[in-house]
């Protein structure tokens, strides 16, 4: 359940909006129309999480002593269409 404040009643009522973020987004208006969503950190991280590409991994401090030496591919992976 999402819950819409103004600025002026998100600035006077902090404590309440992080209560409400508790329950869905806070949207906070300004001049009556939508400018910032207030929601815990659990559920931003949980709808912009998404995992880690190989490159990325790889380019991480982290794997930076992981020996990553793949087989060499042996059989090929496209060949030509004879369209005749």
């Amino acid at each position: 359940m999402s819950v819409t404040m103004s600025s002026r009643a998100f600035n006077q009522n902090v404590s309440q909006a992080r209560k409400a973020a508790k329950d869905g987004p806070v949207i906070i208006t300004d001049r009556g129309r939508p400018s910032h969503v207030l929601m815990t950190i659990e559920e931003y991280r949980r709808i912009t999480e998404r995992p880690m590409s190989l490159a990325e991994a790889l380019a991480h401090p982290e794997s930076a002593d992981i020996d990553f030496d793949p087989p060499r591919l042996e059989r090929k992976l496209f060949h030509a269409v004879d369209f005749e």
